[in-house]
């Protein structure tokens, strides 16, 4: 189901792991840019009608916005104990978000000069939540989380209907849980217009977060600098770097449980052991047969799966850096040790007990992480993303006359004489 690859086939195997966001994205760009196009000239009208020929959901009668009493309805029919591991997994997340948060801060320098930096809250957020494969309710407390931690005022989310016009009841829910209200019913490039240029119904936000398909992706590109973005995110990855001590069967569960999220999605094994690729080979297999997304991880694991063995793991350890992965599972006897050893990745699991899944929806960090190679220069969603910084400048007439000369040279070796005459003005 797996297939394993010897280190001389290894340069194909990358070349196509590659070719993803070629696969993912090569048809899209035209149609995204008409959507936002239409959507920018028509509005409400366009959404409704896209709405309707995408996901083939009527939205006209009930409007664009969940109502209060959908809200409600949606959530009760969770119960109280999916609640309650929302509220659980929510508090996780803000203690963590909590210790990385931004402060503003003032210097007070010689001859009275003031330097520092103010942080501000970005006023309103937009939140893409998919539908589609799946619910994805964690997505939304990732990405609304962070924006409560960093103060922002406005959150609202877009999310795709059913064909009944129906939001997820678990992403109702846990908006409830978060007291968020704000909901719309359109998903899609459409959404992403929507949240960066307004509607009559929607108003534009500062930033727009949160996973989506390729015409998400695509969309979000194409409007980043009109509005904030967190990342164009690509399809999901996990690279697990063992040495011959790791458990196979953990190997293999890990593997199955990023395969079946698409079948763009890449599963990597990196080990220098023969032993373990051959054992984690057939655990695939074996687990793979007790699980429902069968038609999908079997493509993903086709496509974009492997266990490459190398000659040593310090090989191991290159291609994590080049492959730069979303998640990063360090099965080895010392992970610690070798953590240092590791530049790129969005998200570190240490030691054979750390599944990526305790990342999704538990332990804290943001699951909302970089994609596509994207990790040797981004960071995961964080509260900082969710907030601006101006900087704060504040000189005597004294350090004013200290440096004004020096001040005014420089203006003039670029031949700003307006600049240095703004200096010189003063100094008279």
């Amino acid at each position: 189901m797996i297939p394993i690859i010897k280190k001389k086939d290894i340069p194909d195997f990358l070349e196509r792991f590659n070719s993803r966001r070629t696969a993912a994205g090569s048809d899209v760009t035209g149609v995204v840019r008409n959507i936002l196009q239409t959507v920018r000239e028509k509005g409400d009208r366009a959404l409704i009608d896209y709405t309707r020929q995408l996901d083939g959901a009527d939205t006209g009668s009930a409007g664009l916005r969940v109502s209060g009493d959908d809200i409600v309805t949606g959530a009760d029919e969770t119960g109280t104990a999916f609640r309650d591991i929302i509220m659980q997994a929510a508090a996780n997340i803000r203690t963590f978000h909590e210790k990385s948060k931004p402060e503003t801060w003032i210097s007070w320098e010689a001859d009275g000069v003031l330097l520092g930096q103010r942080v501000t809250p970005l006023k309103r957020a937009g939140i893409y939540v998919p539908g589609g494969r799946a619910a994805y309710p964690s997505s939304l407390i990732m990405a609304a989380v962070p924006a409560m931690v960093a103060g922002v005022a406005e959150i609202a989310i877009v999310s795709p209907p059913d064909p009944g016009g129906l939001i997820h009841a678990p992403v109702l829910a846990t908006a409830q849980c978060l007291g968020i209200t704000e909901i719309y019913r359109v998903g899609g490039a459409q959404a992403i217009a929507a949240l960066a240029w307004g509607t009559e119904t929607i108003p534009a936000v500062d930033i727009i977060v949160g996973p989506g398909n390729a015409y998400v992706a695509e969309a979000k590109r194409q409007v980043a600098g009109t509005v904030r973005i967190d990342m164009v995110a690509g399809p999901s990855e996990v690279v697990i770097l063992a040495d011959e001590h790791a458990n196979p069967d953990y190997i293999a569960a890990d593997l199955l449980a990023q395969a079946e999220h698409d079948p763009l999605a890449s599963s990597i094994l990196i080990t220098d052991s023969a032993r373990l690729a051959a054992k984690t080979e057939k655990a695939v297999t074996v687990q793979g047969r007790t699980l429902n997304r069968r038609n999908i991880f079997e493509q993903s694991l086709k496509s974009y799966g492997a266990i490459l063995i190398t000659d040593h793991l310090d090989e191991g350890i290159d291609l994590v850096n080049s492959l730069a992965p979303e998640h990063l599972g360090l099965h080895v006897e010392k992970p610690w040790d070798m953590l240092g050893s590791i530049r790129n990745a969005g998200a570190v699991f240490l030691g054979a007990w750390s599944p990526e899944t305790v990342g999704d929806y538990w332990a804290g960090p943001n699951h909302i992480l970089p994609t596509n190679r994207t990790a040797r220069f981004s960071s995961p969603l964080g509260t900082e993303d969710f907030l601006k910084r101006s900087s704060l400048i504040q000189y005597s007439r004294t350090a004013l006359e200290k440096n004004g000369e020096n001040i005014i040279r420089f203006s003039n070796m670029e031949g700003l004489d307006a600049h240095a005459n703004a200096v010189r003005q003063r100094l008279r």
